[in-house]
């Protein structure tokens, strides 16, 4: 999943976010990130069912 990276240099990339954003920071952070995956997703599927509901009006007239 991430390469070439192994567990130490995971944890030394954890360590150096850690101390940039405090240990407060980080669980606001995930959740931003959560949601902006979420969003991410519910636009794509979005735009899908945009294009689907298009193509059957199309087919339709």
């Amino acid at each position: 999943m991430f390469g070439s990276l192994g567990v130490p240099e995971l944890l030394i990339i954890f360590a150096i976010i850690l101390v940039v954003f405090g240990a407060g920071k980080l669980p606001q952070l995930g959740k931003g990130l959560g949601e902006g995956i979420s969003n991410f997703r519910d636009g794509l599927k979005g735009r899908d069912d945009k294009k689907a509901a298009t193509l059957e009006e199309k087919k339709n007239v």
